[in-house]
């Protein structure tokens, strides 16, 4: 898999950019929340990236941070979501306000996005209920903030381990913001596994 590349950006031909690197030149798509990032070509970008292996074709997603593409991932796997349609929710909207929406289960601001119909919307809306909060990192069940000290590292950690994302939450809810990731991890499991 390739996580992330850093290269100089070469070419934009919207919604693929060309990156440069160790004498390849690798054509990504990325959403526009990510192209009005980028700086201007000749300069080195580094993006975070998902690779797509499909039947025909071999093709490599990118996105200026970390949280946007777990949003694209968290969107592809929503039944009738393809990359094509995520990229476009996520040009559409910020994951901040993708997550709001779905928090929200405001479907009216996801059938503004071109290709999401309102059947497409509640469907979006009920799966990705318990999945876009940790993605993005915004809040805590409590509401407030997210730990700025590795807060969606120990999130992120728990889920990988088969948690949900509600009960990664409910455990990291009480943990103190300057915990190092570790501590919060090994906190968090103790927590989880006392209730």
């Amino acid at each position: 898999m390739i996580g992330r590349i850093t290269g100089t950006l070469i070419e934009l031909s919207p919604p693929t950019v060309c990156l440069q690197t160790g004498g390849l030149g690798y054509e990504i798509d990325v959403p526009m929340s990510t192209l009005y990032k980028l700086p201007p070509t000749g300069q080195t970008v580094t993006l975070h990236t998902h690779l797509a292996i499909r039947e025909d074709a071999h093709v490599l997603y990118g996105f200026a941070t970390p949280a946007e593409r777990a949003a694209f991932r968290a969107l592809i796997k929503v039944s009738g979501i393809g990359a094509r349609t995520a990229l476009s929710v996520l040009s559409g909207l910020s994951v901040e306000d993708l997550a709001d929406a779905v928090e929200r289960q405001e479907s009216g601001r996801l059938v503004k996005v071109p290709g999401i119909g309102k059947k497409t919307a509640e469907r979006l809306l009920l799966e990705l209920r318990d999945k876009l909060g940790a993605v993005s990192g915004l809040t805590r069940p409590d509401g407030a903030p997210a730990p700025a000290g590795g807060g969606n590292d120990v999130l992120n950690a728990l889920q990988a381990l088969g948690y949900s994302a509600a009960e990664a939450r409910r455990a990291t809810a009480s943990l103190p913001e300057d915990l190092s990731v570790s501590d919060g991890i090994r906190q968090a499991l103790k927590a989880l596994s006392r209730g």
